[in-house]
This record gives structure tokens, C-alpha cells and sequence, in this order.
């Protein structure tokens, strides 16, 4: 039988009301409290920078290949990637989709309303599954055909600001030398909520701005890949890079918007000082506790002294008392973290301004791992705190002791 344990769980069993009772309570409630706070923050931050994310990479893909230029104009010169170089790239085990783009900047104007346009050409190949969720009205424009297509998705902001809507006729004016105008229809209407996006992009046939310039059927602005997965972007960017021709370079989403992606790393670093400040005030209110456990169990201590007792099982017994409280804790903590992940997963009660956050509601992401991490951490770093307070017993007389009152 372990004895420190078979006492532990005997004197933390109390009389409900009692005042080692309340303790207990309080105990437990720290540290679920904290639990549940640093679960909880895990989820949200996660759900909001892969939101994010998922909105940048809908747009950009996760590795532009594209031809190497000093210029930092819209829109990038022509290139073709060869049958041979293309093939090993797709056969590359990290792409899972490659798909063609281009880019031409113009103005836009519908009743004498005039504004910025950047018209961002598209094949069949785009990526239609990945970009669905962000259309609110409308459809896609229909690129299977042969013949060029004069439909164009536009943005919700931009829809609002010309009062256009689907099935609207709208002219865009490209700048060029001389500048050429172009007539499109409306076939559906977006929202990702970033403003670099939703503020003048279009999105259309890539046949249209071949036209304008004067493409080759092949000759597209670059090329947008895909991964499989998104971790490994830095190893999959080093082995794409050996694989294009020598005029022409790689850029990675997270290196084009540099700026989003440093913000959300920065939010990164708040959990951080969050979770730190939440493990302090855990660990303290376990140490207060635990001293307290002990200042109420002095007699208690000095009779097992006189019986025989060591220091070093008598601090045991407050030790697997603390962490008793400490697991209760985590498992009401973890429950609670649950249930508010859940609700907001599935009901979205706590919403958010898009214009401010980008997105109309609070995100949850579940990362198992991390929430397995959480638990191991605060389990570790508070059970090693817990030492420190049982070095009171070994301070205690048992002659004054027992007749401690």
C-alpha cells in the first residue's frame, strides 16, 4: 500500500462547509479558471490567424512562381514554365494544386462612378472549392469555354460603393498605351474581409488580359501553388525554386504580406505573456493553499512525527493532496474550455465587427495537441511549485505541535 497516498486522499476528504473544504473549492477553482482561459485563448488565436491565413493563400496560394523583376508594378510580365519543368513540379510530394494567374491594374466605373480596379485573371484550373466559402452572392464566372468570358466576381465593398449587383453591367477602363476599356457582367459577389483584397480586386478570365497584351495562349503572369501542407512551406519553397528556369523566382504568401503575418505573430507572443501570467497566479494560489493545508493540519503533522513519521513522507502526503487539486482542476478546466469551444463553433454567440477583425464572429481552432500541451505544462509546472511549501513540515516540532491549537 502506498502509505502517503492512502492519507492524502483520507484528509482530503472534508465535511462539506468546512473551512479545508472551502479551500479545496477555492483551489480547484484557480486553477480550472486558468485552464480553461489559456484553452481557450489557444482556440480563438488559432482559429483567427488560420482564418486569416486561409483568406491570404485563397488569394495568393501559398508560393508564387513568377518571373524574376526589380519592378514593383501590379502586374508582371509574361512567362511560361515548361512542359518538362512543370511536370516536376507537380510531381513535387508537398504541391497539391498548381493554377495560373495574372494581374492588370485599370479603373472601373458604373453610372459615372469612377474607382480603382486591379482586374486578377484566373483560369479553369483555379481553385473553386477553396474560394466558395467567401462568395455571398452569385456564382463563380464560367471559364470552361472556349471563348473568352466578360464575367467578372467583384467584392462586397465594391459592389456597395458602385451599387452594382449581380447580372449589373460595369466598363473597365485598363491602363495601357492607350488605355483600353472593357465591358463585364457581374456574376457573383465576395467578401474574405481584408481590405487588401476586398478593396479593388476582381476576379476574371485570364483570356481577357492575354487579349490586352498581347499574350501567347500560354503565356500567363505566374503560377500559384498550393501545398499540402502549410508547415513546411520554407522546404517546399527551396525545392520548387530548383525547379524553375533561371529567369524566373519564387515568393512566398508569407513573405508578400509580410505585415499581416508579423501582426499575427505578435498576437502570438500576447497568448504567451497571457499563459505566463495565468501559470504565476496558479502556482501562487496552490502554494497559499497548500500552506494553509499545513497550518491547519499542524497537529495532525506532529502526531505522525511522534509516531514514527518521516519529513519525507509527511511531505508526500501534502504533495499527492496538492495534485489532487491540481487534476481536478485541469479536468473542470478542460470541460469548461470544451463546452464555450463547442457553443461558439457551432452557434457563433460572441460576434465581431469584419470591418475591425476581418471576419463577423469569434473563430475556434481545435489543435489537440496544444491543449494536450496546456495540460502537461500547467500539471508540471504547479506540481514542481508544490514542493516548496511541504519544507515547512520539516520545521515543525511535534512536541509543540500537538499542543499547537
Amino acid at each position: 500500500m502506498n502509505l502517503p497516498y492512502f492519507i492524502s486522499k483520507r484528509i482530503n476528504t472534508t465535511d462539506k462547509g468546512s473551512f479545508s473544504s472551502t479551500i479545496h473549492k477555492v483551489a480547484i477553482a484557480s486553477v480550472a479558471l486558468g485552464v480553461a482561459i489559456m484553452i481557450g485563448s489557444y482556440m480563438v488565436l488559432g482559429g483567427f490567424q488560420n482564418n486569416i491565413k486561409e483568406k491570404i493563400f485563397s488569394f495568393s496560394g501559398h508560393i508564387q512562381i513568377k518571373k524574376f523583376t526589380l519592378s514593383s508594378s501590379f502586374e508582371e510580365p509574361p512567362i511560361i514554365v515548361d512542359e518538362e519543368r512543370m511536370a516536376l513540379i507537380k510531381e513535387e510530394p508537398l504541391v497539391q494544386h498548381i493554377q495560373e494567374y495574372a494581374h492588370k491594374p485599370g479603373l472601373i466605373s458604373k453610372d459615372d462612378e469612377v474607382f480603382g480596379l486591379l482586374f486578377k485573371g484566373v483560369a479553369n484550373s483555379f481553385n473553386k472549392e477553396s474560394f466558395e466559402e467567401y462568395l455571398i452572392e452569385g456564382e463563380f464566372p464560367d471559364l470552361g469555354d472556349s471563348a473568352t468570358t466578360r464575367e467578372v466576381l467583384i467584392s462586397e465593398r465594391m459592389a456597395k460603393r458602385m451599387r452594382a449587383n449581380v447580372g449589373d453591367r460595369i466598363v473597365a477602363v485598363f491602363i495601357m498605351d492607350p488605355p483600353k476599356s472593357r465591358g463585364f457582367t457581374v456574376s457573383g459577389i465576395y467578401s474574405t474581409g481584408l481590405e487588401a483584397f476586398d478593396e479593388q480586386t476582381a476576379i476574371g478570365d485570364i483570356r481577357v488580359i492575354r487579349q490586352l497584351n498581347g499574350w501567347e495562349a500560354q503565356e500567363v503572369g505566374g503560377y500559384e501553388v498550393y501545398l499540402k501542407d502549410i508547415n513546411k512551406l520554407q522546404e517546399a519553397d527551396d525545392s520548387i525554386i530548383q525547379k524553375v528556369g533561371v529567369e524566373q523566382t519564387t515568393e512566398r504568401a508569407d513573405e508578400k504580406y509580410l505585415q499581416i503575418f508579423d501582426w499575427l505573430n505578435l498576437l502570438s507572443q500576447n497568448v504567451y505573456i497571457l499563459i505566463g501570467i495565468i501559470l504565476f497566479v496558479a502556482c501562487f494560489n496552490m502554494v497559499s493553499v497548500l500552506f494553509i493545508l499545513i497550518m491547519e493540519r499542524t497537529t495532525m503533522i506532529g502526531s505522525f512525527k511522534a509516531f514514527g513519521a518521516t519529513n519525507s513522507l509527511i511531505r508526500r502526503i501534502f504533495t499527492y493532496n496538492g495534485l489532487r487539486l491540481v487534476l481536478r482542476g485541469l479536468v473542470i478546466g478542460n470541460l469548461i474550455a470544451l463546452v464555450f469551444g463547442v457553443i461558439q463553433y457551432y452557434f457563433q454567440i460572441i460576434p465581431l465587427n469584419p470591418e475591425t477583425y476581418y471576419m463577423d464572429h469569434v473563430p475556434i481552432d481545435w489543435n489537440w495537441s496544444t491543449t494536450l500541451g496546456i495540460n502537461i505544462l500547467t500539471l508540471g509546472i504547479v506540481g514542481v511549485v508544490l514542493i516548496l511549501p511541504t519544507a515547512l513540515i520539516s520545521r515543525i516540532s511535534p512536541v509543540k505541535a500537538i499542543r499547537f491549537d
